[in-house]
């Protein structure tokens, strides 16, 4: 798939010109597609400096046209200008332009026009209502790139609230990121005022009111405490400080991921004293695994049981008590109404199965992390968000990764 970005100034005539062919292809080629991005006259050239300082490129007029490399990754190909966009035109796909130079003036001015009403919407519409600031770490990864689409939808923070999503990770990483923010625009999500892209240390949290820190995109698999601390602590320091120093106070962080999760989050919390008491790790991987099995074993749905705790380690040793676990809709000799439910620990008669099978195969699962693949830490994470901030389901115990010894405040949640 061929994606191209066209970017100018709103009133240049060739910007009108390359616009107008990009089009004419989008429309009759279904596999290219085009990006388009305006720029005021007056902030044109040092927008143009800055993109081409990032990309290490040497482009100075309007419009500048470049390839991204969905299938790779990495910084875009520059394409250049109108000139060589019309010539790759003409090469590849038989196309020209013959528009008249007349009407590349009428177009363009007609460009600067919708460029000074949208931009003044913009304005209008931030001083109306403030987004939400959220900030994912190593968004570009499955979970990340999973869970944005469920963030944005609604069903997290509610219908009416209104996000600015920032992506952040390390410098080699930018070009993902880049990529990654484009296809989040292209989702034109009502609920979507902004997405940014920060590979900057210095400015990463800024004003965040939600941090979601995922595993990192670029680190090796770690199996050793020993190696494991010699890579998360220097990272989990930093995130710490940076989160102290730029954060809201009242910011909420959730840390995500298949290896080490309580261990990054007390890093964290250590690291970040003021705002210990909002970090918390994401059990609901853990705990749909072991309602899986359950349900494997009983002959019905996960979702039809409820009520399992997970103690312990999120992706290391943990505890799984089913005292107060409760199944649902089980087919057997005796039937209720839907809310009528049995323990679980009465429909397993198998107690050696509860004992050996069941540990052996969720441990199985949580050490090595295999089933624990994008879709699932992405619904994990965005449950867990909806849940603390509209409260979990009326009656039923979640699960979620905090220090006993201190209290958090979660609504109806019950810990």
């Amino acid at each position: 798939m061929a994606k191209f970005v066209i970017a100018g100034k709103a009133d240049c005539p060739y910007y009108a010109k390359a616009e107008l062919l990009a089009d004419y292809l989008q429309k009759n080629l279904p596999d290219f597609q085009i990006f388009k991005i305006t720029q005021h006259p007056d902030v044109w050239e040092d927008w143009l400096k800055d993109v081409c300082e990032k990309n290490k490129w040497s482009h100075k007029n309007s419009p500048i046209i470049w390839r991204e490399l969905l299938d790779r990754g990495g910084k875009g190909l520059l394409l250049g200008g109108y000139n060589e966009f019309l010539e790759h035109a003409q090469l590849y796909y038989g196309v020209t332009s013959s528009m008249t130079t007349e009407m590349m003036m009428v177009i363009a001015q007609e460009n600067l026009e919708a460029h000074k009403e949208k931009e003044l919407k913009k304005e209008s519409s931030k001083d109306l209502v403030s987004p939400l600031q959220v900030w994912i770490t190593s968004a570009s990864t499955p979970a990340g790139r999973s869970l944005i689409p469920i963030l944005v939808s609604g069903e997290v923070f509610g219908s009416g609230t209104v996000l600015s999503l920032t992506l952040f990770d390390q410098q080699r990483a930018e070009g993902d990121l880049r990529s990654l923010a484009m296809e989040v625009e292209d989702l034109a999500s009502p609920l979507l005022r902004s997405v940014a892209v920060c590979t900057r240390p210095e400015e990463a949290f800024r004003q965040a009111q939600v941090v979601i820190l995922l595993d990192d995109s670029t680190e090796q698999e770690v199996h050793s405490l020993e190696d494991c601390l010699r890579q998360r602590v220097p990272l989990c320091s930093l995130y710490g400080q940076l989160m102290e120093r730029n954060a809201q106070d009242s910011v909420r962080v959730i840390v995500g991921g298949k290896t080490f999760v309580n261990l990054r989050t007390l890093l964290l919390k250590r690291f970040a004293p003021s705002i210990a008491h909002n970090i918390i790790a994401v059990a609901l991987g853990v705990e749909g695994a072991a309602k899986a099995v359950l349900a494997r074993k009983l002959k019905t749905a996960p979702s039809c049981i409820k009520n399992v705790i997970i103690w312990g380690s999120i992706s290391g040793s943990h505890y799984v008590d089913l005292r107060k676990a409760r199944a649902y809709k089980q087919e057997s000799a005796i039937w209720g109404p839907p809310q009528y439910s049995r323990p679980v620990l009465n429909l397993i008669f198998d107690s050696e199965w509860l004992k050996k099978e069941f540990v052996t195969t969720l441990k199985t699962l949580t050490t090595t992390g295999k089933h624990f693949g994008g879709i699932l830490a992405a619904h994990s994470i965005g449950t867990t968000l909806k849940y603390w901030y509209h409260g979990s389901p009326p009656g039923e115990i979640v699960s979620v990764g905090v220090l006993s010894e201190e209290h958090i405040q979660m609504g109806t949640w019950r810990l």
